[in-house]
């Protein structure tokens, strides 16, 4: 087994990743690398809850609000850029700490990535017009009619996902689930997966109390600075697309914010799901540093 170690934190939004990363990072002596697609944006801190530089602990983050809004990022391309980071961090500290919450960017460091075509500027255009006629009800539709497996397991609620599968469907002639392995670990390094383990209570109190400290932060000023740009990729996500509504006289502020704590819990709920289907990851209290650095330790 390779000397080097990398360790994976994981878990649903508000959980406590970032401090369970830095301590880990810390007591290491290594850096992190960040795995959360929605905190690449430089201009969506707050929507994000993007950690501020003084809230690093004194350790080095990568891919931190370091793409502007109209940048697309994949999880490939993300596996591309952080590979030589990752390799950088093991010559020198002998182990590195990746922090996220998407799990198919993870995967995509950690296992590879499916050999899917790439994808097709026009035909993706055509999709997001049909998304701006009529929502994502009609894509859904044709790719529960050309694919069902993965229609039923997609998260309906991001475009960027069903965009993916339907292109591939369309691109290839086959379902895209047809063409999804399952992928095994890579074996050039030891991989050691830490997962915060909350009960869904006080989870969701997390979530309830960390938007509310996005709207005392400023978010909904943050959201309308970022309204011009509402049709971008970037911004079809929790926090920003619910105030949208509100700004265009679809929602009351109250009941927009609700909608941002319902759904930012829905989302904590399919990251939980995506966890618990693989059973290498070790459930531990997300404030039990020690506990962490004890496991770590004993996987090395």
């Amino acid at each position: 087994m390779p000397d080097r170690a990398l360790v994976i934190i994981g878990g649903p939004t508000a959980s406590g990743k970032t401090d369970a990363g830095i301590s880990l990072a810390k007591h290491f002596g290594t850096e992190v690398i960040s795995a959360d697609s929605r905190q690449f944006y430089r201009a969506m801190r707050i929507g994000t809850a993007r950690p501020l530089e003084h809230e690093l602990g004194g350790v080095k983050h990568y891919f931190l609000g370091h793409l502007e809004l109209e940048e697309t990022w994949s999880a490939g391309r993300f596996a591309r850029e952080a590979e030589p980071v990752l390799q950088e961090l093991l010559s020198k500290h002998g182990i590195a700490v990746l922090v996220g919450g998407s799990g198919l960017y993870i995967d995509a460091l950690v296992k590879g990535l499916d050999p899917l075509p790439a994808s097709d500027p026009r035909l993706r255009e055509r999709l997001m017009r049909r998304i701006d006629a009529g929502g994502l009800t009609d894509l859904l539709h044709e790719l529960e009619r050309l694919d069902p497996a993965t229609a039923a397991r997609i998260d309906a609620s991001n475009p960027h996902r069903v965009i993916r599968a339907l292109e591939v469907c369309l691109l290839t002639g086959k379902p895209f689930s047809e063409q999804r392995t399952e992928a095994s670990d890579r074996t050039d390094m030891r991989i050691v997966r830490i997962a915060m383990d909350v009960p869904r209570e006080e989870l969701y109190a997390r979530i309830d109390a960390r938007v509310d400290r996005m709207m005392d932060d400023g978010l909904a000023e943050e959201a309308r600075t970022l309204l011009a740009h509402r049709t971008l990729n970037a911004l079809q996500t929790v926090g920003y697309k619910e105030l949208f509504a509100h700004f265009d006289g679809e929602l009351e502020l109250a009941a927009a914010i609700a909608l941002v704590k319902q759904h930012s819990r829905n989302y904590a709920k399919r990251q939980v799901t995506w966890l618990r289907r693989d059973a290498s990851w070790h459930w531990l209290s997300p404030t039990d540093h020690l506990a962490h650095i004890a496991h770590a330790e004993a996987q090395r």
